[in-house]
């Protein structure tokens, strides 16, 4: 069964995580922004409002938050009572044995191995590693191209930059 999902932030971030809940064969409901006008169109779909909107659609769809503020990402996550989705690109390999919190993201090319363990709203961005038996924490960003060495452990709202190795 596909999903209703409904994307909230509208700015590029967003828009790769739309490119991945369609590449997975789920629907885009729409976006919910608080910096923009409700009913613009927004990389093919409508911007449906505000983020406190989203009661009139938490029945239906899933949500899941496309900013790459680690605090916002915490703020609005802990505001929302809501079904949340996890995007895995297609192109990213993921371990059987990894696990994946609620609602993080897993960009295009991106690679976690064997016992990996990704917190809730994480954002593992395109074509990092997070390597065996790694811990990264909730609301963390591993940036794009990022490398996190086997067993490492990345805490809590973290941000691993560009190329970055830990």
């Amino acid at each position: 069964m596909n999903k209703k999902v409904i994307i909230i932030g509208a700015g590029g971030h967003s828009k790769v995580v739309a490119d991945i809940v369609r590449k997975n064969g789920d629907f885009v409901e729409g976006f919910l922004d608080d910096a923009h006008e409700t009913a613009v169109e927004f990389y093919g779909s409508k911007i449906l409002g505000k983020t406190e909107k989203y009661l009139e659609y938490v029945e239906d769809c899933y949500f899941i938050i496309a900013i790459g503020n680690n605090a916002v990402r915490e703020k609005i996550s802990n505001k929302l009572n809501c079904k949340w989705y996890t995007g895995i690109h297609p192109t990213a390999v993921v371990s059987h044995s990894a696990i994946i919190g609620e609602g993080t993201v897993v960009m295009p090319n991106a690679v976690i191995n064997a016992d990996a363990h990704i917190g809730k709203h994480t954002i593992i961005n395109t074509g990092s590693i997070v390597e065996h038996d790694c811990t990264v924490g909730n609301y963390t960003h591993v940036a794009p191209k990022s490398v996190v060495c086997g067993a490492s452990n990345i805490g809590n709202s973290m941000w691993l930059g560009t190329g970055g190795t830990e």
